[in-house]
């Protein structure tokens, strides 16, 4: 169990300050208004005073932040202490020394460990050990493989472990750092994982000799996000974005020639459209998806040909989306043709993609050739499929919470040379059974580890008291192996009570579903303070995980809730749709209704309640800091999207064009203009009101949310706002090497997390010592 140290000591990440920041400004910052760029649409124009902020190259906008950061820091200054409990406390509910459950690829299995002290993971293999008769490749191999999945130990290094990428060593000396897209060749003999240095998520490529971690190719620069391998372990897919940020490109790169030679398979010319890709369970394929708001297609990419365009499988269909999952002899297909809620069905695989013919120039498997075999039922929302030999996992959501379904395979399965004739379809799955679990409030996924041909599925269940556990389920017989449980020390999940509370909106027709924690012992008696997040957009869900980040929070009797509003997806495609375009108010009004009902029922006192919401979730904290700013004492915005009318009215930013589907087009729509107009937070602020007190966060390379959106804002909210402004802060903190998921390595989010709780625990009045039950 680790100790509670006021220092991090750390060869990756800087160890925090043990010193409060000096508390040297007097004031808050105030920019100066200048003429700039302004718009006219609609009869209406704009002109905007801090537009000139938008500048990051500009010396005077950098020295804004750092003011902004200095007033950060005094404002913060009364809570500094405070901050270093909550910093010792996640200590305490860590084990900070740890190790994953390993996943099989090839003839290895993968695991990542955690050291204390230090801020990133390491990622480690170590060689499968199997009876002769078992060792061909899992590329190669059409039955499951015997041997038993390691259990290694944290700390203890297992025989014949082998360190691939240690990620504290990549990050040291450096402000920041991420990898992504981890992902071994299918001989073994290379790894491939990309790399970010600054936040802005443009990645670079590294391809590394697994042997000796000699890097062999680091050439593949502002790549997109993604890796595949081909089958015979030389050639990396990968993807590549535009200028406005769009991944509209499918790329191939032999590993070790110049990029220059690279070859282009895709490329999407619809600005509303993005590629994506993620390697099959079965290993010959690649499916690739172009993907907007309410449309998409799909491509296979034959692992066997890398050379090859990849082959059509679905065709563009306007308001049908799709999910591609090939399943060996046939496909599996997820699709909202005839329920936008979502219908499995399964499709023929032509016999020309399995003899390697010539390229396929029309979809081979298109809506007619389709054969439902389920659709969502009334409060269903079927979202995707996983295909494996024997057995087939379907997520979907029911009630506002996720399910996962298991069905197993009814008829032999064929070999990979010999497609399942369309007339065989209907019969290859049997009937679906849930799997089961046993919380009423949860969050039950899919998880990695099991190959193609392997016999068993894994989930993961957890809760946002109850630590994850990875469970093995048998799909033919149902039985189940918890093979790890994460390990919280000093937490007792049973002393708190979750439940799943339903508040009527303002509409009297809908119900809005709360996820409430509290203290088992606790009363709605009106005294304790509350905590509301939410979100709201791109039918994201905000479901209940656990995460020790919180735990501070409810160890000192905050009740936390979630407000699972409309514009998310909790509730399925009609609860998203219901909260987007013109429809959009109804995401704020959800928020607000919540809050008040948080007061009203007894769960958190007036004048003690917390909003917090991070991107598009800013945008509804600055939303509902409009609409009703009486009703919160305190607001933290994440990365907020509070400029959010002036972005989407600007197609040469980052992605704006793609989001026409989303919010709507007010270039072009009167209508989406005024509804725009009429909630995003920066132009709404109103002048006399008393806001909350506000922490808003934002990093310099965010390319999803530009820093200048939350910077304007704070700007206008400190000059519509007279109060004092220390006894009710606005405050900024710019990050500024960072990108939109803020700080990098764990010590470092635990740091910005236990400011921000800091402060606002510090303003409702919680910021005593933990109450241990």
């Amino acid at each position: 169990m680790a100790g509670t140290p006021t220092s991090i000591p750390s060869t990756s990440s800087p160890a925090p300050s043990v010193t409060p920041p000096a508390p040297s400004p007097q004031a808050p910052p105030r920019a100066p208004k200048r003429p700039g760029r302004s718009r006219s649409f609609h009869g209406e124009s704009f002109a905007d005073p801090w537009e000139w902020l938008r500048d990051k190259s500009d010396p005077e906008v950098l020295a804004h932040l750092t003011a902004e950061n200095a007033w950060t820091d005094r404002v913060s200054a009364p809570t500094w202490r405070l901050q270093r409990r909550i910093v010792g406390e996640l200590h305490r509910h860590t084990v900070e020394t740890d190790v994953t459950v390993p996943v099989r690829l090839g003839d290895f299995w993968y695991y990542d460990r955690t050291t204390e002290g230090r801020s990133y993971a390491a990622h480690y293999r170590v060689p499968v050990r199997t009876a002769p008769s078992s060792a061909a490749s899992v590329h190669s191999s059409s039955q499951p493989d015997p041997a038993p999945a390691p259990r290694p130990e944290p700390g203890l290094p297992l025989p014949g472990e082998q360190l691939l990428v240690d990620e504290n060593r990549e990050a040291e000396g450096r402000d920041f750092f991420a990898l992504a897209d981890l992902a071994p060749s299918p001989d073994g003999s290379l790894i491939a994982w990309s790399r970010d240095l600054s936040g802005d998520e443009r990645w670079t490529i590294v391809v590394q000799d697994a042997a000796t971690g000699e890097v062999v190719d680091d050439t593949v620069q502002g790549a997109g996000q993604g890796l595949a391998w081909s089958a015979d372990s030389q050639t990396l897919l990968y993807a590549r974005v535009d200028d406005a940020w769009r991944q509209n490109q499918v790329w191939t790169h032999r590993v070790g020639s110049d990029p220059a030679g690279d070859r282009l398979l895709l490329q999407e010319d619809d600005e509303h459209f993005e590629l994506w890709f993620e390697p099959a369970r079965d290993p010959r394929w690649v499916p690739i998806h172009a993907v907007s708001t309410t449309t998409s297609e799909a491509w296979l990419w034959s692992t066997g040909r890398p050379g090859a365009v990849p082959a059509p499988v679905t065709g563009r269909t306007p308001g049908v989306l799709v999910n591609v999952e090939p399943a060996g002899d046939h496909l599996v297909i997820v699709h909202t043709a005839t329920s936008r809620e979502g219908t499995l069905a399964v499709a023929p695989l032509p016999r020309a993609l399995a003899d390697s013919a010539g390229p396929v120039r029309a979809p081979f498997a298109p809506p007619s050739s389709w054969v439902s075999l389920r659709e969502a039922d009334e409060g269903e929302r079927i979202l995707w499929a996983e295909a494996y030999r024997t057995f087939l996992l379907l997520t979907l959501r029911s009630g506002g919470l996720t399910q996962v379904e298991v069905r197993t395979r009814q008829t032999p399965a064929a070999g990979p040379d010999d497609p399942l004739p369309a007339r065989d379809l209907a019969d290859v799955w049997g009937p679906a059974r849930l799997v089961g679990t046993d919380h009423a409030v949860r969050t039950i996924s899919t998880a990695g580890g099991p190959r193609f041909e392997d016999a068993t599925a894994r989930v993961e269940v957890e809760s946002i008291t109850r630590p994850p556990r990875i469970i093995e389920v048998d799909p033919a017989t149902g039985a189940r192996t918890v093979l790890r449980t994460l390990d919280v020390p000093a937490w007792e999940p049973g002393d708190y009570a979750e439940e799943r509370v339903w508040v009527a909106a303002r509409d009297g027709r809908t119900r809005i579903p709360v996820t409430l924690v509290h203290r088992r012992d606790a009363e709605p008696d009106g005294t304790a303070p509350g905590w509301l997040y939410g979100y709201g957009a791109y039918e994201v869900s905000i479901d209940p995980e656990f995460s020790a980040l919180r735990l501070p929070l409810l160890e000192r009797g905050v009740t936390y809730a979630i407000a699972h509003v409309r514009g998310g997806g909790e509730m399925g495609r009609a609860w998203y749709e219901d909260g987007r375009l013109a429809l959009k108010r109804h995401t704020f009004e959800d928020f607000v209704d919540v809050a008040r009902w948080m007061v009203d029922a007894g769960w958190a006192a007036p004048g003690r309640l917390v909003a917090e919401g991070r991107s598009a979730g800013g945008l509804l904290m600055g939303a509902a800091a409009n609409m009703a700013p009486d009703l919160f004492r305190v607001v933290l915005a994440g990365v907020p999207f509070v400029d959010a009318l002036t972005t989407i009215l600007d197609p040469s930013l980052p992605l704006t064009a793609g989001e026409w589907e989303e919010w709507g087009n007010p270039i072009e729509d009167p209508e989406i203009y005024r509804a725009m107009r009429a909630y995003t937070p920066y132009e709404n602020v109103r002048d006399g009101a008393e806001y909350p007190a506000v922490f808003a966060t934002t990093s310099l390379n965010d390319t999803r949310v530009f820093f200048v959106e939350p910077a304007k804002w704070i700007q206008r909210l400190r000059e519509a706002t007279s109060g004092d402004p220390e006894a009710r802060p606005i405050a900024l903190r710019a990050e500024m090497v960072a990108g939109h998921a803020g700080r990098s390595g764990r010590y470092g989010r635990w740091e910005s997390r236990a400011e921000e709780y800091a402060f606002a625990l510090g303003q409702v009045g919680a910021g005593q010592e933990p109450a241990l039950m």
